[in-house]
């Protein structure tokens, strides 16, 4: 009955606060001597305007990670069957809609351009051997969103083209609302930022809280590359719901530690606090899914703020618990 009570005090309070805590800038690092080489090639229009399937052929053996990685030619029985597969998808007519569509909605891709020159000056600034990788954006006829190397970044803008448009992936609608114009750089940002090559972790520790500071460090590192990029673009939260976690933080943690959850190393627990759902219901019918990594950017946040530490150590130390510890995380 206890139980029962408290999850419907929190369904009652939680995401109810009138006042919105401002997202605010972090530290906005001084990048003016930093030379950025930046790559960036558009290839929306030549898929398109592919006539013949020796001119698609042509055209991938020229982009081999976009044939290989991007389009999945492993996917496929044989070089025949990808082609014949690809240049029947390309030559439809709602393809030439696709295209459209993403002019419409990208432009010429300058304030693309923009942002990720941005993040990348960023990136430098922190991790000065950092070489900005190849923009390739294309569109892909809703194959992939977007492939990351530490050479080459490919994104499917048709992905990426919010609510109106013709043609959309086919996912839920909590995970749709991510699929927008604003979501292209911090979802790239992220997958940096997720990475082992700067987020280092001890793969032998399996509990929640380890997962927890790992992606609460990614996010941590992707609002130092985007410092003023809103919360709600970086966890794909809306702005109500960010409101939300951080008016009732103190009863989720309390929710957390009642239900043991932080040590936990079972996949159900996981799936419960970190695995991708519209909601995390053990703590109220309102309250987002992925809570879990968002207390584990606060940690991550934490740890900043109490060890006056830089992004860089936060993100090269691998003891989850000590992170923890340190950041005197409890819910506050």
């Amino acid at each position: 009955m206890k139980r029962i009570l408290l999850t419907l005090l929190i369904t009652s309070v939680i995401f109810a606060c009138d006042k919105k805590k401002d997202d605010q800038c972090a530290l906005v690092p001084d990048t003016g001597n930093i030379e950025l080489n930046l790559k960036f090639e558009s290839l929306e229009d030549s898929l398109p305007a592919i006539q013949t399937k020796q001119q698609l052929v042509d055209f991938f053996s020229k982009h081999i990670q976009l044939r290989d990685n991007f389009f999945s030619r492993q996917a496929y029985p044989s070089d025949s069957a990808f082609i014949n597969e690809l240049f029947s998808r390309f030559t439809h007519p709602s393809f030439d809609t696709l295209r459209m569509e993403t002019h419409r909605v990208f432009g010429n891709g300058d304030e693309l351009k923009n942002q990720f020159a941005e993040a990348f000056k960023n990136l430098q600034y922190y991790y000065p051997d950092f070489v900005p990788p190849k923009i390739q954006t294309v569109i892909s006829g809703l194959e992939t969103d977007v492939m990351v190397t530490d050479s080459l970044v490919i994104i499917g803008l048709d992905y990426f083209l919010g609510e109106g448009a013709r043609f959309r992936p086919n996912m839920y609608d909590y995970m749709l609302k991510r699929y927008q114009k604003d979501f292209v750089v911090p979802s790239v940002i992220l997958l940096y930022g997720i990475s082992d090559r700067y987020n280092k972790t001890n793969l032998e520790d399996k509990t929640v809280l380890a997962d927890m500071i790992a992606y609460g460090k990614a996010y941590s590192f992707t609002k130092h590359m985007l410092p003023c990029a809103p919360d709600s673009l970086l966890i794909g939260y809306t702005q109500r719901e960010i409101d939300g976690a951080f008016y009732n933080e103190a009863t989720i943690w309390k929710r957390m530690i009642e239900d043991q959850v932080l040590f936990a190393t079972s996949h159900m627990i996981k799936q419960k606090y970190i695995a991708e759902r519209p909601k995390t219901t053990e703590i109220s019918a309102q309250c987002p899914g992925r809570i879990g990594m968002w207390v584990g950017w606060q940690m991550a946040n934490g740890y900043l703020n109490e060890t006056g530490k830089k992004l860089p150590d936060l993100m090269r130390e691998a003891d989850a618990q000590k992170i923890f510890k340190e950041s005197k995380y409890r819910g506050n």
